[in-house]
């Protein structure tokens, strides 16, 4: 069966850029900066990206082109006979499971562009922070917009790599960019946004001597370019032999770093210009409730709130396309199936997988029986995917890329077409030495912190 391939190179840099911007990058990356030195942080981030992230997912790339396979059959292929397979299969798993959360909170800020722009966001229920308990403690709106998204995931791949994939890509990112401009310039008017500003982009010297902050920064790097889950690679089975890898792979990191730096200049200002705004508070606590109360309060508020809302479900969508596309493609590639088949069988089968986490979140604890811990169902599957599952399929990823397939074996990929690739002998000692150090370090940190 003939598989996709990108109609042009910018059409996959762009595909592989949406894939790394989402959700983490919106909210995630501007409470890192603030909370590990502003700008120090900032610089520590861009080290742990050219450093550790990119020579990944150049091996990444160049796994998925040489093969022209999905994971699972990538490394059966390069090392046939043995146990490396399983990494691949780490990451189809991967794609689902993080899909079956993803999609739930995806779900929600579809709702919220829509509660936005009926002027739903304001009255006092909101300004309590009950709007979002009450919102989320509903679990068949939860379930039917988690449904929602992933039907429009479903039917953006259904439309193969160039006529869904690269297509849509293509059109949301522009305008995702776009939105997060107009955004940016809106909150620098608001009162606040100066002091919001200054404490995103103060340089706090003494983070760089903070062991953890080094942690956070290499984590949110490791994930925000969807490393360790087969989406790099499983795009990179579709690129021709003519597409250079290095500079495509600049490309995506430049594109994903500018915009998490983007959102930073939305979230600050906005945030600052609250009285009580806590610069530390993150993910759905700030997105889902801090922040609507600002929109409330701003004249054409209910425009800038859609605008906001519309612009993270843009990068959630653009994040689950590329995650449902790793297993979509691992059953076509080993199994033989077409890719409609293939499609709707993953869409019923994360959806089921969603449910709980639809109907978990806040209302059906787990672990409570431990101490000082309670979980959902819905934390408890980024948990063990995000924090878990992806860091060690990223570093088995660099064992395999460095030792088991060999850096020279890589490199004759990479130059293929005499393509541009600099310093191949550094790349060689990075993939080998530095990338999987780094990595079990951040394994070895994440367990500890657990425990």
């Amino acid at each position: 069966m003939a598989r996709g391939s990108w109609a042009t190179r910018t059409g996959f840099i762009l595909a592989a850029a949406g894939s790394a911007v989402g959700l983490g990058n919106i909210w995630g990356f501007p409470t890192r900066v603030g909370q590990g030195g502003g700008a120090a942080f900032v610089a520590i981030y861009l080290g742990c990206i050219l450093l550790i992230c990119l020579p990944i997912m150049v091996g990444e790339f160049a796994i998925g082109r040489r093969t022209q396979l999905s994971p699972v059959r990538s490394f059966a292929l390069l090392r046939p006979g043995t146990r490396w397979w399983v990494v691949g299969a780490v990451g189809v798993l991967a794609g689902g499971g993080i899909l079956s959360f993803y999609c739930v909170i995806a779900g929600w800020t579809v709702a919220y562009a829509w509660f936005a722009l009926t002027g739903r966001l304001a009255g006092e229920q909101l300004a309590a922070g009950a709007f979002f308990a009450d919102f989320t403690s509903n679990g068949a709106a939860s379930v039917g917009l988690a449904l929602l998204v992933l039907v429009a995931t479903a039917g953006v791949l259904l439309g193969g790599v160039r006529g869904g994939i690269e297509r849509v890509t293509k059109a949301m990112m522009p305008v995702l960019v776009a939105l997060l401009v107009l955004l940016a310039a809106r909150a620098a008017t608001l009162p606040g946004a100066a002091e919001g500003l200054a404490y995103y982009l103060r340089p706090d010297p003494s983070s760089l001597l903070d062991a953890s902050v080094y942690n956070a920064a290499l984590g949110q790097a490791f994930f925000s370019l969807s490393l360790g889950m087969g989406t790099m690679l499983t795009y990179g089975s579709y690129l021709s032999r003519q597409t250079g890898i290095a500079g495509a792979a600049l490309w995506i990191v430049l594109l994903d770093t500018a915009i998490a730096l983007l959102a930073g200049f939305i979230i600050f200002p906005a945030g600052f210009s609250l009285s009580g705004f806590d610069p530390g508070s993150s993910g759905p606590g700030l997105i889902f409730a801090v922040l609507p109360r600002l929109f409330a309060t701003l004249p054409g508020g209910g425009l800038f709130g859609t605008a906001f809302f519309v612009l993270l479900a843009l990068a959630a969508l653009t994040s689950a396309i590329s995650l449902m596309e790793v297993p979509v493609a691992h059953f076509i590639d080993a199994h033989g199936w077409s890719r409609t088949r293939a499609v709707i069988t993953v869409t019923l089968g994360v959806f089921a997988l969603a449910i709980p986490s639809a109907l978990g979140n806040g209302a059906v604890p787990l672990l409570t029986s431990v101490p000082g811990v309670g979980m959902d169902f819905l934390t408890l599957m980024a948990t063990a995917w995000n924090d878990f599952a992806l860091p060690v399929g990223g570093f088995l990823t660099a064992v395999f890329i460095g030792w088991a397939w060999r850096v020279d074996r890589a490199l004759e990929e990479l130059v293929r077409e005499q393509a541009w690739f600099p310093a191949p002998r550094a790349w060689g000692f990075l993939v080998r030495w530095v990338c999987p150090a780094a990595i079990g370090a951040i394994i070895v940190w994440t367990f500890a912190s657990f425990i």
